[in-house]
């Protein structure tokens, strides 16, 4: 209470939800390795009284036992890849290198062996990796807007990293042709992207004449042009009306909207960009392919499941 006036729990999350949310992934990615150690620990206990053996001799006679000797071609291969930070003979390093090999291999057959004691035993994890609904704008959507999943990206034109993902995203709406959808949302980070902004604007006088995608695709191809001169280059070659880009580029009319994408996704935790909400789910940074694909199985899984439901 302050002078009479309550503040309430409610008035603190638009203060707190960023904060609040990055702790809230934190707490499960502890309980998730917890959970995968526990899970593989009952699937060891499970096995061992299967074969009547100790738990702690499951691995060593199932696993450790069975993993090979790395071969003189695997490991002249190994020194061939990190000779030059070693800077040492291929003799020098061989027992280093048989010894960081081998221990690979345990880990690799390790997880392969757990891997097939979960689908033995048709495990099924329902913790939760916390979400965040973020809505995006349907005039800056590629691809259908009926796809199960949309991957809602927050993103600076000045920003090496997302123009270095932006093949990675092309790839995965190819791959996904209708399941998933790209949403775009702007995050310009002006401290250290001082011409950030003005692309932003100038992208979205680009969507009023419906090119947005085929400018923010000349923007992250030609990142040295993002200067007020740049910019009108881009529209030009694209054939925009000049005069119509200009003005709108000229009056700053988008500045308001583009506050509210960047406060959008300050408070949904990002800090940094690109960032990603899949349905929800946060991945941050310049990621593999594989690390999207991880998500968006698992989202396209969900949502297969939610439409069979009864």
């Amino acid at each position: 209470m302050v002078a009479g006036q309550p503040i309430y729990d409610d008035d603190l999350l638009p203060l707190v939800q960023a904060q609040v949310f990055q702790l809230r992934v934190q707490e499960y990615e502890v309980k998730s390795k917890a959970l995968e150690n526990l899970v593989n620990q009952k699937l060891l206990e499970a096995e061992a009284k299967k074969k009547g053996i100790p738990t702690e001799k499951v691995l060593a006679q199932e696993v450790d036992a069975k993993v090979p000797e790395p071969t003189e071609a695997e490991l002249q291969a190994l020194y061939i890849v990190q000779k030059e930070q070693l800077r040492k003979s291929f003799d020098e390093l061989r027992a280093q290198l048989q010894q960081l090999l081998k221990r690979a291999k345990l880990q690799q057959a390790r997880q392969d062996y757990y891997t097939r004691l979960r689908e033995q035993a048709a495990v099924s994890i329902f913790l939760q990796k916390p979400r965040v609904e973020v809505t995006h704008d349907p005039a800056r959507l590629r691809g259908s807007p009926k796809a199960a999943v949309v991957i809602v990206e927050f993103s600076d034109f000045q920003c090496p990293y997302c123009q270095a993902v932006a093949p990675t995203l092309r790839k995965l709406l190819a791959k996904y042709e209708g399941r998933v959808s790209l949403a775009y949302r702007d995050l310009p980070l002006r401290d250290i992207h001082p011409q950030a902004q003005l692309a932003a604007e100038a992208s979205r006088c680009a969507l009023e004449q419906g090119k947005f995608w085929e400018y923010h695709d000349l923007l992250f191809e030609n990142p040295n042009k993002l200067n007020r001169e740049g910019l009108v280059e881009q529209a030009r070659r694209l054939k925009l009306d000049e005069k119509q880009f200009d003005s709108c580029l000229s009056s700053g009319r988008y500045k308001a909207q583009i506050e509210q994408d960047l406060q959008l996704g300050l408070r949904a935790g990002l800090t940094g960009t690109p960032g990603f909400f899949i349905n929800g789910s946060m991945l941050s940074g310049n990621l593999p392919q594989d690390a999207f694909e991880k998500t968006i199985e698992a989202e396209l899984a969900a949502s297969k499941g939610q439409r069979t439901a009864p």
